[in-house]
């Protein structure tokens, strides 16, 4: 028997449908629509959730609150997943599923791995981000203290008496100087 939860996530509340076993994630497999989202505990064994989407609705106009409401239940409803602290759940449409005969019961492959979205993937996108943004205001900081560093060093040279007593700006006036001894 199909499972049906309804996320409040979202206004109006929408109805996802879960799968408990194999057996019934291979019901789901079969008999799903092709506005369907199919959710996944990535590389452990988990329960399928679909999300349905209203008709010419895509993958990209679901609110994230809701993704995250559907990947929170599959990791609950995963016997390993819900003891781990970081998962990957994977996303796809329905008809990017792919299963073969060879396949065991609720086991499924994917026609374009390209379509599979991960939840945690778009959170690690967007800690990159953070990270670079980091990163530069750290390489502003660092320039301009070395700016403020050679802005003191060119001050404390201005104050300094050792270019004052340079051969170069010295002038003598031993030979053909006017230098007379006359003072009256």
């Amino acid at each position: 028997m199909v499972f049906y939860f309804t996320s409040t996530a979202v206004d109006p509340p929408v109805t996802l449908f879960m799968g408990m076993d194999k057996f019934e994630n291979e019901h789901l497999i079969k008999w799903g629509w092709p506005e369907d989202v199919w959710f996944h505990v990535d590389k452990v064994s988990s329960a399928h959730v679909y999300l349905r989407l209203n008709p010419g609705e895509s993958l990209d106009s679901v609110p994230q609150t809701l993704i995250e409401d559907a990947a929170q239940l599959v990791k609950a409803n995963s016997i390993e997943g819900c003891k781990m602290n970081d998962v990957d759940v994977v996303y796809t449409m329905w008809e990017n599923l792919h299963k073969t005969e060879s396949m065991e019961v609720g086991q499924i492959g994917f026609h374009k791995q390209k379509e599979v979205r991960k939840i945690r993937g778009e959170r690690e996108q967007r800690d990159k981000e953070e990270r670079e943004d980091k990163k530069k205001k750290m390489k502003k900081i660092e320039e301009q203290k070395k700016e403020e560093e050679k802005k003191r060093k060119e001050e404390a040279e201005l104050r300094s008496y050792s270019n004052l007593m340079k051969e170069e700006k010295m002038k003598s006036n031993k030979d053909g100087g006017s230098d007379s001894d006359d003072f009256m």
